[in-house]
């Protein structure tokens, strides 16, 4: 269809100077221009005609030349486009005509000239920005050489390395605004002014004075440290002095009205308190020097307490004797007094859990001592309202109690003398001697109070014929006639235990025991009465040594067997 276009306006354009020429002939012919000048001008018309069409030929000649140049010129700049910015060559279609190669690759020019542009200020535009976050953070840019065209994978990274480094930002932003923040705090909490540039810039309200740099977090969390360590040394102070007053104000019998306005005026700094409490025990101290025997006195009765509670026997306490009987009331007895004190309390909390084990022991012990004795007294079946149930049962729990208290005392006694390399002393003596030698004592309160006994009952009669037989009653000693007898109770026999522990003979109630019987048990009470009760211990049981619980309940149950008393008719007779 274009091609039929063209040649039918070629057609057109031969036929346009075909009749131009036929009406230039007829001007010419009605004028009567001579055949020379018409062919004069003719030639002119073809001369114009051949110039004009010349100057197109020429005209689009150069259009070809000029189309044929671009191409290549466009070429070889995609080239070094390609290379520049790292993108693959572009592959121009097949079967395109010159002008459209030259459209093609013009296009294609002009949009990689476009993106060329549009890298290079996006890059500025990222260095910009990246070189502000690596100052700001002290932190290496991310490099693209200078001059050099950035790939698209390279505008890529550096779009990364803002992000992260934006990141890194906002965090150290948070730590630096806590650390300033924490540091702001501790400083007001103190009363504490800024001195060095550090803590000044670590206070200032303007939050471009530091870089966000980790030297710089280290600068402020060092100085936090110090901050935090300063300000526990000035509570420590604090605390010391507060502590120091208020034993002043009990030594000197304060009233709770002068403590409670003191505190009340108290500032709020820490700086300002230690001040104030330092006045106050400068003023309490002049004070006390005008009652130094008074104050001495009520720290003698503190020692006391305390060395009661560490459960200190005469020995332990005798260093400190000569002080403490020292009338000449100084301030350096005072000094002495007050650094004895502060000793013995440190040596109690540092003893407590030991001692709290030791104090439930004692506990338990003196109610199993209480349960001994009363099981000892025979007016206790004379209770009523379940008073012997529950002393069985309270004696029940003490003894299964005494037995663990013994082994907790033992491991934590094996446990401080490994820490403390030393034996826990108690009443002067090692912990577990010191149980020992309660056992002990109790064991011979025991065979004591036996001895007393047996020795009372061997002054005594051992049986007598009552005059007259209780109704319903069986009497003991009296003779065959004045007994019912029935064919299972012709005889009856009666078993006591003997003061050394062997059976006793065989009484029957039909008539008197035999005269050698009566003679023995006369001569074994009147050995007992002359023997004292560590005499018969020593002669009966030298190999025994009670030192616990278990092992003095094991004594008795061997006692058990040979020692029981079957009822109180056996008492009788003995």
């Amino acid at each position: 269809m274009p091609s039929r276009r063209s040649e039918a306006l070629a057609v057109s354009l031969v036929t346009g100077i075909n009749l131009a020429m036929a009406r230039l002939v007829d001007i010419w012919d009605s004028i009567g221009i001579m055949e020379e000048q018409r062919v004069e001008r003719m030639e002119t018309v073809k001369k114009h005609i051949e110039s004009l069409m010349n100057d197109m030929i020429a005209e689009e000649e150069a259009l070809k030349h000029r189309i044929g140049s671009n191409i290549i010129t466009f070429q070889k700049q995609l080239e070094g486009l390609y290379a520049e910015m790292s993108l693959e060559p572009y592959k121009l279609e097949e079967g395109l005509t010159v002008l459209q190669t030259e459209k093609n690759l013009r296009l294609r020019l002009e949009a990689l000239l476009k993106e060329k542009n549009d890298r290079l200020k996006e890059m500025r535009s990222l260095q910009q920005q990246d070189e502000e976050l690596c100052v700001e953070l002290c932190a290496t840019p991310y490099y693209i050489p200078t001059g050099s065209m950035p790939s698209r994978a390279q505008l890529q990274e550096l779009r990364g390395h803002i992000k992260t480094l934006s990141e890194e930002k906002k965090s150290r932003l948070k730590v630096f605004a806590g650390l300033r923040e924490d540091i702001a705090r501790l400083m007001g909490e103190m009363g504490h002014e800024p001195e060095t540039s550090l803590e000044k810039e670590a206070v200032s309200s303007d939050d471009d004075v530091f870089l966000l740099t980790h030297e710089n977090i280290k600068a402020l969390q060092l100085l936090l440290c110090q901050l935090q360590v300063k300000k526990q040394s000035l509570t420590s102070a604090r605390d010391d002095l507060r502590n120091r007053a208020i034993s002043l104000w009990d030594r000197l019998e304060c009233t709770d009205q002068e403590r409670g306005e003191f505190q009340d005026g108290l500032p709020g700094t820490l700086s300002d308190e230690i001040a104030q409490w330092q006045k106050e025990v400068d003023r309490l101290e002049m004070v006390q020097k005008a009652k130094l025997e008074e104050v001495i006195n009520k720290i003698r009765q503190e020692l006391v307490h305390f060395w009661d509670k560490c459960m200190f026997g005469p020995k332990q306490r005798e260093p400190f004797n000569a002080h403490f009987c020292d009338s000449d009331f100084t301030e350096g007895l005072l000094l002495l007094h007050e650094d004895e004190l502060l000793r013995e309390k440190a040596r109690y909390e540092k003893a407590r859990p030991l001692l709290e084990i030791v104090e439930k022991w004692e506990k338990n012990w003196a109610l199993f001592q209480e349960f001994e004795r009363k099981a000892s007294d025979p007016n206790r079946f004379s209770n009523r309202g379940g008073t012997l149930l529950k002393e069985a049962k309270e004696r029940v729990r003490v003894q299964k109690m005494l037995p663990k208290l013994e082994e907790e005392v033992r491991s934590a006694a094996e446990d401080w003398e490994k820490q403390q390399g030393s034996p826990f002393l108690v009443q002067g003596q090692g912990v577990m001697e010191y149980i020992a030698s309660q056992w002990e004592e109790h064991r011979l309160q025991r065979d004591k109070e036996k001895g007393e006994r047996m020795t009372k009952k061997g002054e005594t009669t051992p049986f007598k014929t009552p005059s007259k037989r209780p109704h319903g009653g069986t009497s003991v000693g009296v003779t065959p006639s004045k007994i019912r007898k029935t064919p299972n109770q012709s005889m009856l026999r009666t078993t006591c235990a003997s003061s050394n522990g062997t059976p006793g003979t065989f009484i029957s109630l039909a008539g008197k025991p035999p005269l050698s019987t009566h003679k023995a048990q006369r001569n074994r009470a009147l050995d007992i009465s002359q023997a004292s009760p560590l005499q018969e211990l020593n002669g009966e049981k030298k190999h025994l040594r009670i030192g616990s619980y278990s092992e003095f309940t094991s004594e008795l149950s061997k006692k058990a067997s040979y020692e029981a008393v079957l009822n109180s008719t056996a008492k009788d007779i003995l």
